[in-house]
């Protein structure tokens, strides 16, 4: 029989464990250099651990639209709501409905917390409308009985919009109250651009004498050319009710900032396009102007109706040629047109980095189908949650003080071995959360250290599984060091399908569930997947060295592979030589 080349690998052999255990230490000496470099040596905590504010909502219906109010569109609300809190970076925040028209928001304390806090609530309710007429933001004075010809509001020429950008900054205009009242009825009576898509769009009149929802010049231009003349938009009630109650298909007047301190009051034709027209929408710095903007994308049928407007407005005089860019009832820009425009637009004003963002973030995550009150703010102290940390971790220490207490009962010197791996594991599952809460935004809740605690029972059986197939392997009769190689790849298969179908249980139940629960699973699948690099990169190079040292290779009675205490059988290797030289020897045998 040919003797077995030298340097040749036995099954599952593994010549250089030092190569692994590198690696291992090299990963988890930059992963702790990255968490102090960056200043994040504590996990984030969640509102049940480190306290925060809760803030509740009531719903409120526009006039008429009372039966808005109703479970869809709470639902709905409470989606938009979370999406916007957690697209700030304040992760783990609770968003759920309390009775029918409340909700119920938890904001864990952190850096974003009063950023989260301004966007709760707010509305986002985005149109765009055609100007009719603009003067300055005080309320007019009473008109003389001499009063008569043109407009008195003419503001500065504005810079128009061209290409795909249409938010210009707002012009600051310069108007007296003279003969104000005439030129607004005739720009009430003037046609205004058809909104793109209406059923009345059609030129055939009605059959029955029900009225247009659209309110008429003879029913209402009086009051409302009364109310844009007493408007006063450096009174801030009279800025915020300016616009309330209004729908968007009729005409409406509004208030907007043209730079800090100076405001214009708007009249203002329908809706043409609202926000949910807007497919994305983002905050950015615009580098040729040095100004802060929104940009946004509409979706195809947003474009069409985007398209229309401008088209008919771009053949207007000033101010007939602008539209106002509307939200939550104040003029955000008012800009100029003179081509027609359809894929995008851009929102431009007194904007700082801020300010950009968070509207960028509000109408990308949607318009909320509510209005919202706020009903109470209340700061969460974090007493409650730390008393159940505090007996978590008390738990959890027992749990593991017995199991570590069995391991040295059962295993003796192999216990070694399994301590020490579940200490590389605690150090990296500890390090990768500390790093996981600035880069995106995870906060570690009570149900996330249950999920860390519960993974200690995951590591110790893959611990188990590897070292039971090596005392198998001695069973048989072979010698540690062929023991350790051979009982590898059997053991690790096993490890594998069982770490991969807690992970498979822990991503599932990352997805179908919300809140809380997802700290549990999203905790459960890191700590499975940190307990496959763990026994492959530690277990395994650290039980390989120590099968080459005495205490070990000897099968020391305390060492935990004992071969007379496992029962193991003669040694296989004997009979092998005998059988490869020749007859046996019946004493020898």
């Amino acid at each position: 029989m040919a003797a077995p080349k030298k340097g040749r690998r036995p099954a599952g052999g593994q010549s250089r464990p030092g190569r692994a255990l590198a690696l291992i230490l090299i990963a988890m000496v930059a992963l702790t250099g990255g968490m102090f470099w960056s200043g994040h040596t504590t996990p984030r905590l969640g509102i049940d651990l480190a306290g925060g504010t809760s803030i509740t909502l009531k719903a409120k219906a526009d006039p008429g639209q009372e039966s808005a109010v109703n479970e869809t569109n709470m639902n709905t609300a409470v989606g938009i709501i979370e999406r916007r809190v957690n697209g700030l970076g304040v992760s783990e925040a609770e968003v759920q409905t309390q009775g029918r028209e409340n909700i119920i928001v938890n904001i864990p304390r952190g850096t974003n917390e009063k950023q989260a806090r301004e966007q709760v609530g707010t509305t986002a309710q985005l149109y765009f409308r055609p100007v009719l007429g603009v003067t300055n933001g005080g309320p007019a004075p009473a008109p003389s009985a001499s009063s008569s010809g043109s407009p008195s509001a003419s503001p500065k020429p504005s810079s128009s919009a061209s290409g795909s950008s249409v938010g210009e900054k707002k012009p600051t205009p310069t108007a007296t109250g003279s003969a104000q009242g005439r030129a607004l009825t005739e720009a009430l009576k003037a046609p205004s651009p058809t909104p793109t898509g209406s059923s009345s769009a059609s030129s055939k009149p009605k059959a029955t004498g029900t009225p247009s929802a659209t309110p008429t010049p003879d029913a209402s231009t009086a009051a409302l050319e009364q109310k844009f003349a007493s408007l006063n938009c450096l009174d801030p009630k009279q800025r915020s009710a300016a616009g309330q109650g209004v729908l968007p298909n009729q005409p409406t007047v509004a208030c907007g900032e043209d730079e800090p301190g100076v405001w214009s009051k708007y009249l203002l034709g329908p809706a043409e396009v609202d926000g949910k027209d807007v497919d994305d929408a983002k905050g950015v710095f615009d580098q040729q102007r040095g100004m802060w903007i929104v940009t946004m994308d509409f979706t195809s049928g947003g474009s069409k109706k985007f398209q229309s407007i401008t088209s008919k407005l771009s053949s207007q005089a000033d101010p007939q040629n602008r539209f106002a860019i509307v939200l939550d009832g104040e003029v955000v820009s008012a800009p100029s047109v003179r081509q027609t425009l359809s894929a995008s637009a851009e929102i431009s004003g007194n904007f700082n980095q801020q300010s950009a963002q968070d509207l960028g973030n509000i109408l990308s995550y949607g318009a909320l189908p509510l209005s919202f009150q706020t009903q109470s703010v209340d700061t969460v102290t974090a007493a409650l949650g730390g008393e159940q940390l505090e007996a978590g971790l008390i738990a959890g220490a027992i749990g593991l003080g017995l199991v570590i207490i069995y391991l040295v009962a059962y295993y003796r010197g192999l216990s070694l071995i399994a301590i020490l791996s579940l200490g590389v594991s605690a150090l990296l599952t500890y390090v990768i959360m500390a790093l996981l809460g600035p880069a995106i935004g995870f906060a570690l809740n009570l149900p996330a250290v249950c999920g860390a605690i519960v993974a200690i029972g995951i590591t110790a059986d893959s611990f188990i599984v590897y070292f039971e197939r090596i005392r198998d392997e001695l069973r048989e009769g072979r010698t540690l060091r062929p023991a350790v190689e051979r009982a590898w790849p059997r053991a690790r298969r096993t490890i594998l399908v069982s770490d991969f179908v807690s992970f498979l249980a822990a991503a599932v139940l990352f997805i179908v569930t919300v809140g809380k629960v997802q700290g549990f699973a999203f905790t459960l699948g890191l700590t499975t997947l940190l307990d496959v690099v763990v026994v492959f990169l530690f277990t395994k190079p650290v039980m390989t060295l120590l099968a080459r040292t005495k205490f070990f290779g000897n099968g020391h009675a305390w060492s935990g592979l004992d071969p007379k205490r496992l029962g193991a059988k003669p040694p296989l290797r004997r009979s092998r030589r005998a059988t490869a030289s020749g007859p046996v020897d019946p004493k020898e045998a």
